[in-house]
């Protein structure tokens, strides 16, 4: 019984916490607010509320369970075009900037808060160093940020998890051993971090794509695609490399190789599936953080709540005062690096733009659980006493980076002019011109080869997929008119495919009412449907430029 109890209360506090979710990214989305924010501020707020379940957040939960999945997904969906061409900008800020952010905090501490130390502060500088581009990112494709600042934010992130929990592993060998790493053991570790990390997942990556080869299951790739960032994360830490970038490494490859292995109804399951299960495990990142306000506070006595909030706002202050300081030479320092040593043609970032990437240095879960996970005593046996401390600071740069920094951030873009970038749609539009272009000429090619004594049928379908494609190029090569009497080519293919959509859905009427007046069965009514389906997501709008 008392078993079978204890599961029922995990299953009750699981179906709380997928209520939570549910109902606040709905209400996100309802009130125009990122949801990654609202989901933080609705745990603080319950987290007041006498009898709610307290759930702690345990740090083995977030590195093992949650971890693994958020970085493949982010890895998967990481453009490695852009990723290799930033190298430079991301390596800036996902080592220099972490080292930066540790020796900041670090000095800081020791000379104005006076419970901690120049150990202390170097540990709390490792914990605060990893970034989050959850927020950032869904806010800033919401606005339309330039995808070039998208794309380094996500890289950065994918990247500094990896080198904040070396910094970390460095401070508390500081704290516990009394040893400060040399610069050669430093950069050993550091090598080995990334190499190991870098071929475990490359390996595994590898491996799966040659395995891919003889699987073709929906349900079954799913699995594999499950096992796969678990598999790289144990595989790096058992190898004491580095899990996240083993996981890096092995989500980018597959990602690159997927367009070989995947069936396109294959590939339509693993993204639904993907997109829902990235969504739920960020959920529920996110309102366990706001939950943790009771077990923060729990641990701290010795200070009143102004001075613990005084503490909370200069300190945030400060870490975003770092990241501004860095941000600014480090970009110069990049640009001059890939344009005049590597020979890449880059533009050079505004100050605007950089400025706009100094100020999305948002912090998550990870940062949180690394807080969490500290010793609560030292070699000695005596109790670390700056631990709880560390732990309130970083939930307070969490909740300033989220919430200010988040919130702000959308007037900034736009108060910037840089909310609303078309660059990337030029790219899309050039593409989608030539793929049409291709498509009309292998179709002339057939139909000139036809016989002439083939059936005037066979040359009539292949009349009408060329008048369809036809039409669609004409939606995207058409030039601009100076006068207002012909309508934009955007505006073209923004009508015919409201008028797609408008008969896809008079057909799915239809077949409903067919199986409703018992006409069909289900069956019938499934298979149709799900051609429908595709059909009706081909052509509806994923994003309006």
């Amino acid at each position: 019984m008392p078993v079978t109890a204890n599961l029922h209360t995990i299953q009750a506090i699981f179906l709380f916490l997928l209520l939570l979710v549910a109902f606040f990214a709905a209400l996100a989305r309802h009130v125009n607010i990122p949801y990654p924010i609202l989901l933080v501020l609705a745990g603080l707020g319950i987290s007041f509320i006498p009898h709610v379940p307290r759930i702690p957040l345990n740090p083995d939960l977030v590195f093992i369970i949650f971890l693994p999945p958020l970085l493949y997904a982010s890895a998967w969906q990481t453009n490695w075009r852009e990723f290799r061409n930033n190298l430079v900008s991301i390596s800036s800020l996902a080592i220099g900037l972490v080292a930066f952010t540790v020796w900041g905090v670090a000095v800081f501490a020791d000379h104005f808060i006076t419970a901690l130390d120049f150990k202390s502060g170097f540990i709390l500088g490792a914990v605060v160093a990893t970034t989050d581009a959850i927020a950032a990112t869904s806010i800033a494709q919401s606005v339309g940020l330039p995808q070039r600042i998208v794309d380094l934010l996500e890289g950065e992130s994918l990247v500094n998890d990896a080198t904040g929990l070396l910094a970390l592993e460095f401070g508390l060998t500081l704290l516990l051993r009394g040893e400060s790493p040399t610069l050669a053991t430093g950069s050993l570790r550091l090598l080995w971090l990334i190499t190991g990390g870098l071929g475990i997942g490359l390996l595994l990556g590898v491996v799966t794509a040659w395995l891919e080869r003889w699987v073709d299951d929906g349900p079954v790739e799913m699995i594999l695609s499950l096992i796969v960032p678990y598999a790289a994360y144990l595989a790096g830490e058992q190898a004491h490399a580095s899990g996240v970038l083993a996981v890096v490494a092995c989500g980018l490859y597959l990602s690159h190789r997927s367009v070989a292995f995947f069936s396109p109804q294959t590939r339509l399951q693993i993204t639904s599936s993907w997109t829902a299960l990235n969504f739920l495990l960020n959920g529920l990142v996110f309102i366990l953080i706001g939950l943790q306000l009771p077990y923060v506070l729990a641990g701290i006595h010795q200070y009143s709540r102004w001075t613990l909030l005084q503490y909370g706002v200069v300190f945030s202050i400060i870490l975003v005062v770092l990241r501004i300081a860095w941000v600014f030479p480090g970009a110069a320092v990049s640009f001059r690096i890939s344009n005049r040593l590597l020979r890449k043609k880059r533009v050079r970032p505004s100050p605007r733009e950089v400025f706009v990437v100094g100020w999305t240095g948002m912090r998550g879960v990870v940062a949180l659980a690394a807080a969490v996970s500290l010793p609560e005593t030292l070699a000695d046996g005596t109790p670390f006493a700056q631990r709880n401390l560390i732990v309130f600071l970083t939930f307070a740069i969490i909740l300033f980076t989220l919430v200010v920094q988040g919130l702000s951030l959308p007037t900034l873009i736009r108060a910037l002019g840089l909310a609303g970038s078309s660059e990337d749609n030029k790219e899309e539009r050039k593409v989608r011109r030539i793929v049409l272009e291709q498509a009309i000429q292998y179709l002339e090619d057939r139909r000139a080869a036809l016989p002439t004594d083939a059936p005037e049928a066979e040359a009539h379908h292949f009349e009408d997929v060329l008048h369809n494609y036809r039409h669609r190029l004409e939606a995207f090569s058409a030039a601009p008119t100076n006068g207002n009497s012909s309508p934009s080519p955007s505006e073209t293919y923004r009508t015919r495919r409201q008028l797609l959509l408008e008969t896809t859905q008079v057909e799915r009427r239809t077949l409903i009412g067919l199986r409703d007046s018992g006409t069909i069965g289900d069956d019938v009514l499934r298979r149709l449907e799900r051609e429908l389906d595709l059909a009706e997501a081909a052509q509806s709008p994923h994003e309006e430029h």
